[in-house]
């Protein structure tokens, strides 16, 4: 999670980053990710614009129904290496 943005990455114009470098996230279960990414940003001192886009536009929405068609699980373990 870096060059963090209020905007999609598929903007061609996107604001600019205002958000710290949070660092490299991975896992087999790509709704524990989007939650654990989601997670990160809450508890993140600067994420306050990224937060208000994001439930603006009712972001975890999107992880609460890959849950709930069985894409994966929004529990996960964050491991530090």
């Amino acid at each position: 999670m870096n060059r963090l943005s209020v905007d999609c990455d598929c903007d061609s114009n996107p604001a600019e980053p205002d958000m710290h470098d949070i660092g490299i996230l991975a896992s087999l279960d790509p709704v524990a990710l989007d939650k654990a990414c989601v997670d990160l940003v809450y508890s993140a001192p600067d994420g306050k614009s990224l937060i208000e886009r994001m439930e603006s536009r009712n972001g975890i929405h999107t992880v609460d129904y890959a849950e709930s068609i069985g894409i994966g699980s929004q529990k996960y373990k964050m491991i530090m290496i």
